[in-house]
């Protein structure tokens, strides 16, 4: 039995007679139709496909390219994992999912205010339901023993920046909280080992300088990646409830001073004047005592050099000392004495004008 090639083929012989001529018919072959296969349909998208695949492809890995501000670090994560930090510049990661790099500025400056209810922070509907925890919070914040045990309300600005990115996202988890609470501890700190009276009206810059330095070691110590720029205090004052009577305690303070530098100025302005009359009247003692000795040994030696010359010549020096007594006694005597040789002579009597 022969096999049927062609299904258009029948079993007669091409040369049975047939009416109206179906022998002819019979010896022609129609055209196959042909059937389209999978294969060919694949073959025709294969290469738009390739085509789209390779432009997501590149555009995947052109993603990689990134921009670091020099205002910013970047850090680079691959699967969740630190990779390295980069500076400002163009640079190149592998693509998301791979890699991913968070941008953190380390110039700008952040500040935290201790003391002071922030309540723009806050949300409005928990600040009105929590008004006196907000207040109380505030109060316990700013409020500090001093070493003298004594109150005082203080507020303080520290104002910080990022140091170290890596540092900043992984070692602390909240690196503000950190800073507000290394800087609330470290202010207590210090209050607690000075007196209420230097820090109220004292060099409040000395309090501050202090501050940014312990503050700053906490900090390195915690690896927080955070740099304090400056530390300022904003007020440093007795609690309101004994304000009055601490200004009453200043003033007091202030009347004291006032009255002992009173007290000291009169005390320079005497004990020097004093000392200089002590030292006058030393000095003027001094004279009199040289004049009256340097006195007593001219008298001495005049006395001496009289009485050697009168061993010379005892009439001539007794006549001389006679002469010489005389002539201070009349000049100091009121009276005229006439030599009675001249006395019928004629004597005008002189009026004195002097008296």
């Amino acid at each position: 039995m022969a096999q049927k090639n062609n299904p258009w083929e029948t079993d007669l012989p091409p040369e049975t007679p047939d009416a109206g001529g179906e022998a002819v018919r019979r010896n022609i072959k129609p055209e196959p139709i042909r059937i389209a296969k999978l294969s060919d349909i694949k073959n025709d998208f294969k290469f738009p496909i390739k085509l789209i695949l390779g432009i997501l492809l590149l555009l995947w890995l052109v993603s990689g390219f990134y921009q670091i501000q020099p205002s910013d670090q970047g850090v680079v994560m691959r699967f969740g994992k630190y990779v390295y930090t980069t500076d400002a510049g163009l640079h190149y990661h592998l693509p998301y999912p791979v890699e991913k790099v968070i941008k953190v500025n380390v110039t700008k400056e952040r500040s935290i205010n201790l003391g002071v209810t922030e309540t723009s922070n806050v949300p409005a509907q928990y600040y009105n339901n929590n008004q006196s925890s907000v207040a109380l919070n505030s109060f316990t914040e700013s409020h500090m023993l001093t070493g003298d045990e004594n109150i005082v309300d203080i507020n303080l600005t520290v104002v910080w920046r990022i140091k170290d990115a890596k540092d900043y996202l992984f070692n602390v988890r909240s690196p503000d909280v950190t800073v507000r609470v290394a800087a609330q501890s470290v202010l207590r700190e210090i209050v607690g080992q000075s007196e209420m009276q230097p820090i109220i009206t004292g060099d409040r810059g000395l309090v501050e300088e202090q501050t940014k330095t312990e503050l700053q070691k906490v900090l390195d110590d915690f690896g927080a990646g955070v740099v304090i720029v400056r530390v300022k205090l904003q007020k440093a004052d007795p609690p309101k409830q004994v304000v009055d009577a601490f200004n009453e305690v200043q003033r007091a303070k202030a009347d004291m001073e006032r009255f002992k530098n009173e007290a000291e100025a009169y005390r320079n302005e005497v004990i020097p004047k004093a000392k200089g009359e002590a030292v006058k009247r030393l000095q003027e003692a001094e004279a009199y005592k040289e004049a009256v000795v340097n006195k007593a040994r001219g008298d001495a030696e005049r006395f001496s050099s009289i009485y050697n010359a009168y061993k010379q010549g005892k009439t001539v020096t007794s006549k001389r000392m006679y002469l010489e007594a005389l002539e201070d006694i009349l000049s100091k005597s009121e009276t005229v004495v006439i030599d009675p040789s001249a006395k019928g002579a004629n004597v005008l009597p002189v009026l004195p004008v002097t008296k």
